[in-house]
């Protein structure tokens, strides 16, 4: 698609000097820069990025967010009882 856009001062010398600095045709480069930030901000998981995988050795059947929810609870209630305590 054919468009036209203004970009700002700023925006415009970070193009041309990825352009320079990587030898990519500025059409490419200006694409490459709105898909990545498109993709950051739409929460879709970037390609680039290897996200660990850890197991938790969590038994079946053990919902960890009702688990987080009952950990933030009992904290709750142990930094009530200490400012309970101080009165």
């Amino acid at each position: 698609m054919r468009t036209t856009l203004t970009l700002d001062d700023d925006v415009a010398a970070e193009l041309r000097r990825m352009v320079r600095t990587t030898g990519r045709p500025f059409k490419q480069v200006v694409n490459e820069a709105l898909r990545a930030g498109l993709l950051r901000t739409s929460g879709a998981p970037r390609a680039d990025v290897a996200y660990p995988v850890h197991d938790l050795g969590v038994r079946p059947g053990i919902d960890l967010v009702r688990a987080r929810h009952l950990a933030a609870d009992l904290e709750d209630e142990a930094v009530l009882r200490k400012l309970e305590l101080r009165k």
